[in-house]
């Protein structure tokens, strides 16, 4: 595995576990009442995905152009990381929603 490979693929396990962290937070302030923080950390989440896609189109781009890619438990782990962090952050936003009609309540 390349140098540039490793990195993209650690690039993906870290934006995508602090996207997870950032929308459990966003949680976490829905719960309290904080809503601006709650769209501040969903914000934040979002942001961390999309880091992490870059990563992982870079490996997809990498593979297109025929750089062989060694897939190790490592790559595997980056995409459940990624995959992981895209279902919890949908899911946080609509936690998030629950919270805020309770709210109005």
């Amino acid at each position: 595995m390349s140098q540039e490979q490793l990195e993209a693929i650690m690039g993906l396990i870290v934006n995508a576990g602090n996207a997870k962290s950032d929308a459990m937070e966003a949680i976490q302030a829905a719960k309290k009442g904080d809503f601006d923080e709650a769209d501040q950390k969903l914000a934040s989440a979002e942001k961390a995905l999309v880091e992490a896609h870059h990563s992982q189109t870079q490996l997809l781009t990498a593979e297109a152009n025929g750089e062989a890619l060694t897939i190790t438990l490592l790559t595997i782990h980056s995409q459940d990381h990624l995959m992981t962090s895209m279902t919890f952050n949908d899911l946080a936003k609509e936690v998030i929603d629950i919270y805020r009609r309770l709210d109005q309540e």
